[in-house]
């Protein structure tokens, strides 16, 4: 659920890695004041993410100030703090709580456990604070499970309620005119990232007998270029959207995510892979 859609840092300029750190520094700093210091666990690239593009779209009042933490405790370093970013930090939380929870029910995680006991009160409040939200993301994820624990789950079915549910976190104003345009974009990344996760993960989810949705396609010849052709036609449909938003602050940056970041894991897997299989035929 975490961890895709980052930036490629090396090819930004100075400017854009400074603008993209205060804005996750920001986040960080938003949940320690909203859920407390053990909020700063949950803290993700992903949300980064829809903190900056959410800033670029509705231009919000924001504040920049700096300060030092448990990470940097020697120099202080600049943030940035505004609605946005604050509605962010909420989605962050929330969305932590439900990985958590469901760690723990695939494998009875003790990580899984811990954080959603850590997370309960957290996600309580974001459920009052965007009560609209929460229970799309619930609904969904419910579903989902439903789904998953079926003796012959639909992969696409469950692709799409995860579409769903990110699809719901990225519309901070229900009634706004660019509501449904964000919820493309939320929708395309949340299924490119369940597609991309159970690629990733479907060797060790073999190894542990735990449920992948790609099983029932791994035996194809093409299955590698199905599954790229897969992720590559749902990033289309988030950057179709994206491009639609009258985006004008940080539009390279979140191109540099949209674009290159979200590929990074997948090519590290994909050289990983090729450097072994060269190693064993020499």
């Amino acid at each position: 659920m975490f961890g895709y859609i980052m930036p490629v840092l090396s090819v930004l300029n100075e400017e854009q890695k400074q603008r993209y750190r205060s804005v996750y520094c920001g986040v960080c700093h938003a949940l320690k004041e909203r859920h407390g210091q053990t909020g700063r666990l949950s803290l993700s690239n992903d949300m980064t993410f829809l903190a900056i593009l959410l800033s670029s779209l509705y231009e919000p009042e924001t504040r920049k100030d700096k300060a030092r933490c448990s990470v940097h405790p020697l120099k202080s370093h600049a943030f940035l703090s505004s609605p946005m970013i604050d509605y962010a930090a909420d989605m962050n939380a929330l969305l932590f709580y439900y990985k958590c929870e469901d760690q723990r029910m695939d494998d009875r995680s003790l990580r899984g456990k811990a954080g959603e006991k850590l997370f309960r009160k957290p996600a309580d409040m974001v459920r009052k604070q965007w009560p609209l939200q929460a229970a799309e993301v619930e609904r969904a994820l419910e579903a989902l499970w439903e789904e998953e624990k079926k003796p012959s789950p639909d992969p696409d079915r469950l692709c799409n309620l995860s579409g769903k549910m990110l699809g719901a976190v990225f519309v901070p104003k229900p009634e706004d005119i660019w509501r449904t345009t964000l919820r493309v974009v939320g929708t395309s990344l949340g299924r490119f990232i369940y597609w991309m996760d159970a690629w990733e993960d479907y060797d060790e989810d073999r190894r542990k007998h735990r449920f992948n949705p790609l099983t029932g396609y791994h035996d194809r010849p093409d299955y590698e270029d199905f599954c790229k052709e897969t992720l590559e036609m749902l990033i289309a449909e988030a950057a179709a959207s994206f491009e639609i938003l009258p985006l004008e602050q940080d539009l390279d940056l979140l191109r540099n995510v949209l674009y290159s970041g979200v590929w990074q894991r997948y090519i590290l897997k994909t050289e990983k892979q090729q450097r072994k299989e060269e190693k064993h035929g020499q």
